[in-house]
């Protein structure tokens, strides 16, 4: 008779090697979500104080570039179709970890990630969708409220100072992950319009021989660098959007590791370039596409107009509900039970802070509504404004379980044999508790030790005090 299975659980401990890329990966774009943050409030500031709004629209559409290339581009052009395939490259990188050596790897761990993200994007473009079919509005931005920004997420995670559990915060950087893939899926198939047939040819071309490189084991960035950059001149001139190059390059890169490697070419080249994603790029871009008008007026019509409620509600309501169903879903399904440690509400949570939906929400939007500059700057404010609105929500419910993610994360980090690992992955080793023991033995030594000080001094002057009084006690 075969021993009874044990039921998988979700959003359980995550493996030691999982938990310290995580943990490297979240700590970078924590920092460059507080970049993030920094620079969509300076555009906001720079954009709307009458002294200063003249020069943030000069510097946004200054051009420059080589125009025999077609690549003489705005300042903001640069930042969204240069700087964010940067970003890509980071996320083709990411995936392509996680697909070969991470928790995707595993078809039922990848099962919850996966559907919750792919339900975490139906969800919102089916609340845009029905909204602006009842209010009459145009469908083109329907994948607006699709993405989640992990980099604004972090950073409000930062500044609330939430101690979430590192199994929820993987679960928001898987989910990211993929949230991303499939964006630039919409980007590739959806926001295409015309294709110029030679250049497309050049940059596949161009990524083969970036690919035979790699498997030739050519080494040094003056071979790739140059190459990176003539890939991406042919791409943004082929018509498909340029940051596809990024993600395809990203997903080229080895991510195993062999003999004699401590880590894998792409986890190196991820750890060099991530500072440059999450610390220049992706904040640039926010500075240059962040600065919207904002008055009394235009936030009013954010939540009258069908195109920019859809976004609202499809950030707030869609993604919330897409990612905590989807979640449910396949726990039910595939019958796991939640972490011990963790409960549905805060599941719920999560699914709120993936509302957060800037930076990719803002390429998308501009993408959609290209040649309307006014509903263009609508639908950012939108976006800003569902943004913000789920990030208050989350700030709110994850505030409310704070003390006991508290607990549950002292409970991870807590090395008290000063090993560098936490204790959590050590109590079933028979080395860990023999350290811990030796440890109590020489504690419990010094107490003794300390004890026993204490005693002589005590009886010390005891006789002194004794002493003192058979003195007194003599004839004066």
């Amino acid at each position: 008779m075969s021993a009874p299975r044990t039921p998988r659980k979700v959003f359980g401990r995550l493996s030691l090697p999982e938990r310290t890329y995580v943990a490297d990966a979240l700590r970078t774009e924590t920092v460059g979500g507080v970049l993030l943050l920094v620079a969509a409030i300076t555009a906001l500031i720079w954009a709307n104080v009458p002294a200063l709004h003249g020069s943030y629209a000069s510097v946004s559409h200054f051009h420059f570039g080589p125009e025999a290339l077609g690549l003489n581009l705005s300042v903001a052009h640069w930042a969204a179709d240069g700087l964010l395939a940067i970003f890509f490259f980071v996320a083709g990188i990411e995936l392509k970890r996680e697909l070969v050596a991470g928790d995707l790897r595993d078809p039922r761990a990848a099962a919850l990630p996966v559907v919750a993200a792919l339900s975490g994007m139906a969800a919102p473009a089916l609340v845009y969708t029905l909204t602006n079919v009842a209010g009459g509005g145009s469908l083109a931005g329907w994948a607006v409220p699709t993405a989640t920004d992990i980099a604004f997420a972090l950073a409000v995670l930062a500044v609330i100072g939430t101690s979430l559990p590192s199994a929820l915060r993987a679960f928001l950087l898987t989910l990211a992950v993929v949230d991303d893939l499939f964006a630039i899926l919409i980007i590739a198939v959806f926001f295409t319009d015309t294709l110029n047939f030679a250049a497309l040819g050049g940059a596949v071309a161009g990524l083969a021989v970036f690919w035979l490189l790699l498997r030739k084991g050519v080494r040094g960035w003056y071979v790739y660098v140059p190459l990176a950059l003539v890939i991406w001149a042919l791409m943004y001139n082929s018509g498909v959007h340029a940051t596809i190059a990024g993600v395809a390059m990203g997903l080229m890169l080895r991510c195993t590791t062999r003999e004699g490697e401590e880590h894998s070419p792409g986890e190196h080249i991820e750890h060099l370039v991530r500072p440059l994603s999450a610390g220049l790029a992706v904040p640039l871009f926010a500075l240059f596409s962040a600065g919207v008008s904002v008055s009394g007026g235009a936030l009013g019509e954010v939540f009258t107009r069908p195109e920019t409620l859809g976004v609202v509600l499809g950030l707030v309501v869609g993604k919330t509900l897409g990612i905590f169903g989807g979640t449910w879903l396949t726990a039910r399904f595939t019958r796991a039970s939640l972490s011990d440690d963790l409960a549905w509400p805060d599941v719920f949570a999560v699914a709120t802070l993936a509302g957060i939906g800037f930076t990719v929400s803002l390429l998308i939007g501009e993408l959609a509504f290209e040649g309307d500059a006014t509903l263009t700057g609508e639908i950012k404010a939108a976006v800003l404004t569902g943004s913000l609105l789920a990030a208050a929500a989350a700030t709110v419910l994850l505030k409310i379980r704070n003390a006991k993610y508290r607990r549950i994360w002292e409970a991870e980090e807590r090395d008290d044999d000063l090993d560098g690992i936490p204790d959590v992955y050590e109590e079933d080793r028979p080395e860990y508790h023999l350290r811990m023991a030796a440890i109590h033995e020489r504690k419990a030594a010094e107490h003794r030790r300390m004890a026993e000080e204490k005693a002589a001094g005590r009886d010390t002057t005891a006789e002194v005090a004794g002493g003192a009084g058979a003195e007194n006690d003599g004839p004066a």
